[in-house]
């Protein structure tokens, strides 16, 4: 069996912590800031743990 190669574009944008989770950055945080609240932007700012569903995809694509 071939190695399975890491996907690139999703290697720039999740993390694996050390419990197997992905660790995932907010979207809507990098323009047209102004009309969003600072209690949004502030919000927007941490990172956050990527649901279930989505880590099961990101296991195989992040071996």
């Amino acid at each position: 069996m071939p190695k399975i190669k890491t996907h690139r574009g999703a290697a720039k944008r999740f993390k694996k912590t050390a419990g197997g989770k992905f660790k995932v950055e907010h979207a809507f945080h990098s323009h047209i800031l102004g009309k969003k609240s600072a209690k949004r932007k502030r919000g927007l700012r941490k990172g956050t743990i990527a649901s279930t569903a989505d880590a099961n995809r990101l296991r195989r694509m992040l071996p």
